[in-house]
């Protein structure tokens, strides 16, 4: 029992994983060659392949009747983001911000986790709640790519021919990777979300508080990939993009398609993790408001939050 449920969380995890790498760079490529700028193709593109991983996990968690994993892997993941991948990436290089991330991305992803938490007053995300946060995210993207093409240009990535130049044996290779990403989260998602509910029956723990660990972590890997990776490469703008982006689909995206297709209750995630999704959200806006960057020390601090918000939930939750 306890065997088997490892072997389909690892592989899971190990197939969310390759399924989400494979579907940002199939689709990454095939954005920039059809015309988008990088940092359109940075703040939706890449944030959403990034954020597929949860979506595909919430939405067999919610077809299954597991709506703590399912609630709990957004908040999880959200906390994880912010505390966890932003310290680490802090703790690799110190980042900065441009303005466009503080005056817009960053307050709206505040403002979504609050409109979230008032959806949550009567403990349910129904489909009309659902919706009207699909809503939010198209007009996210929407204003993305109305604005995008004042940005100072930024590379998301290296490609092999100019981007924007359509070439047939490319392409098919884009649309190849696009179907290998797809396939390795709708199977990896099926085996993550048994063998992660299997390991909490086995251990006798709270299906919440794994959520908000355990598949909590495993479906943020290709955030912690991504930012980790622009931090070593000196482009610490684009971890914290990442970051940000994938909070605001998690939240809109994620949760609302989750909600539209089936209502997602609170279960056993209690208001103490929904705070303390909005307190690092919150923590991390006035060292880019007012400073414009994160150093080491807030980036060990927010770690330092995580480690005890996790001793925290083992213990009491």
């Amino acid at each position: 029992m306890i065997l088997t449920a490892v072997v389909s969380l690892i592989a899971g995890g190990v197939l969310l994983y390759a399924g989400g790498e494979f579907l940002v760079k199939g689709a990454s490529s095939l954005a920039l060659r059809l015309g988008m700028t990088p940092l359109a193709v940075g703040l939706t593109v890449v944030a959403c392949g990034t954020s597929s991983p949860e979506l595909v996990v919430c939405l067999n968690a919610t077809m299954k009747g597991f709506n703590d994993v399912a609630l709990g892997n957004v908040v999880g993941s959200n906390i994880a983001n912010v505390a966890l991948i932003l310290g680490v990436t802090c703790l690799i290089s110190p980042i900065r911000s441009q303005s466009r991330l503080i005056k817009f991305d960053v307050p709206l992803m505040l403002i979504a986790e609050l409109v979230v938490v008032a959806f949550l007053f009567d403990r349910t995300i129904g489909r009309l709640e659902g919706l009207m946060l699909v809503a939010g995210l198209i007009a996210y993207i929407w204003v993305n790519f109305r604005t995008a093409g004042d940005e100072p240009p930024q590379t998301v990535e290296e490609l092999t021919e100019p981007a924007g130049k359509l070439v047939p044996g490319r392409v098919l290779l884009d649309l190849l990777l696009i179907g290998l990403g797809l396939a390795g989260l709708i199977f990896g998602g099926r085996f993550f979300v048994g063998g992660a509910v299997d390991l909490a029956r086995y251990f006798e723990m709270p299906e919440a508080v794994v959520a908000l660990t355990v598949v909590a972590l495993g479906t943020s890997l290709p955030e912690l990939a991504a930012s980790a990776v622009a931090a070593l490469r000196g482009k610490g703008d684009l971890a914290v993009g990442n970051v940000i982006g994938s909070n605001i689909f998690n939240v809109l995206g994620v949760l609302g398609v989750t909600g539209a297709v089936s209502p997602v209750s609170m279960g056993g995630i209690t208001t103490v993790d929904v705070s303390v999704m909005l307190a690092t959200s919150f923590a991390m806006w006035p060292f880019l408001w007012f400073f414009g960057r994160i150093t080491r020390i807030e980036g060990a601090i927010f770690l330092i939050a995580y480690i005890g918000y996790m001793v925290w939930l083992f213990r009491f939750a």
